[in-house]
C-alpha cells in the first residue's frame, strides 16, 4: 500500500491518496525532476519496487513494477478492471476521536478492507480530500453539533451558521485519480451525486460501475449503532430524497410533466509518497 500526497493550488490543503496495489503508479511521482538525484527520487518515493539497504537506483529495469510505471499503471491482467475508488472526505471527529455522530471512520476502514482483499486484483484508491464536516472546517463543525444537541439535524445546523448544507467540491478528486492514470472506476458509493462530480464537466473520469457502500454494523457484522448515528443517516436519505423530489418538480413545470412520470426518471502536484 502506497500513500501518496498531493499538494494544489486551489485551496492550499494536502489531500491523501492511499493507493492498494502496486500497478498504479503516479505520473507526477514518476517524472524527473531537475536537479535531483537518484538519492532524491528514493527519498521522496519515486522508485519501483521495495527499498532495501545499500539501494542506489529508483528503477529496477526489465521488472514487471518497471513496464508498468511508464504507462501509468495501464498494463498488465488486473489493471484492465478498473479499480475500486472511494472518494472519503477527511472526519476528524469520526475517524480519531470516535464520535457518535457519524459513521466515517467506519466507511473508511470499510473501504480499506474491500481493497486490501486477496480477490481484489484491480487494486484500489481511497482519495482523501481535506474538506472537514463538509467543507466547512473543524472549528464550525463542532458548533453545528452544538447546534444538533439543541435540536438541529446536520443540515439545519449548517445552514444555522450561515454555510451551505454541504460545500464539499470534488475537482481535485478527479486530478488525483487522472495523475494516478485511471480514465476507468468502479466507485464504492451510496451517492449518485458523487459518480456525476468525480466524473467531471468532460467526463474525464468515467464510472464503470457504482459499489453500494455497506459497512459492517449495517449488515449487523460489528461496527456500531447510536441514536446519533441513526439520526445522521436519516438525515441523509431524507436530503436525497429531497433533492429529487425537487428535481422531479421543477422538471415537471418546465417540460409540463407528470410529475409521477418524472418522478420515475433516475434521479495539482504530487510531494512524495511512502510504502506504508
Amino acid at each position: 500500500m502506497f500513500l501518496h500526497l498531493y499538494t494544489n493550488n486551489i485551496d492550499n490543503k494536502e489531500h491523501l491518496a492511499i493507493v492498494f496495489g502496486g500497478h498504479i503508479r503516479s505520473r507526477s511521482l514518476d517524472a524527473p525532476r531537475e536537479g535531483e538525484t537518484e538519492m532524491d527520487r528514493l527519498v521522496r518515493g519515486a522508485y519501483t519496487g521495495r527499498l532495501y539497504p545499500g539501494r542506489t537506483k529508483s528503477r529496477e529495469e526489465g521488472g514487471q513494477e518497471d513496464d508498468q510505471s511508464k504507462d501509468g499503471g495501464t498494463s498488465g491482467g488486473a489493471a484492465q478492471v478498473p479499480p475500486l475508488v472511494r472518494i472519503h472526505s477527511e472526519c476528524y471527529t469520526g475517524e480519531t476521536v470516535w464520535s457518535a455522530r457519524c459513521d466515517c471512520g467506519e466507511q473508511l476502514d470499510e473501504a480499506a478492507r474491500l481493497m486490501s482483499l486477496p480477490d481484489n486484483k484491480a487494486g484500489g484508491i481511497i482519495i482523501y480530500l481535506r474538506q472537514e464536516g463538509r467543507g466547512i472546517g473543524l472549528g464550525e463543525k463542532l458548533k453545528a453539533y452544538n447546534l444538533q444537541d439543541l435540536g438541529s439535524d446536520t443540515v439545519e445546523a449548517n445552514l444555522l451558521l450561515r454555510h451551505p448544507a454541504d460545500a464539499r467540491s470534488y475537482g481535485l478528486a478527479t486530478a488525483m485519480l487522472l495523475d494516478l492514470g485511471q480514465r476507468e472506476i468502479r466507485l464504492l458509493t451510496n451517492n449518485p451525486d458523487k459518480v456525476r462530480a468525480v466524473e467531471g464537466p468532460n467526463r474525464e473520469i468515467v464510472v464503470k460501475e457504482r459499489v453500494a457502500m455497506v459497512p459492517l454494523s449495517w449488515r449487523g457484522q460489528g461496527g456500531f449503532r447510536t441514536p446519533e448515528v441513526e439520526g445522521y443517516l436519516k438525515t441523509k436519505v431524507c436530503l436525497s430524497l429531497s433533492l429529487c423530489l425537487s428535481l422531479s418538480v421543477c422538471l415537471s413545470f418546465l417540460f409540463h410533466l407528470p410529475l409521477s412520470i418524472v418522478s420515475a426518471s433516475p434521479c495539482l502536484s504530487l510531494l512524495f509518497a511512502v510504502l506504508y
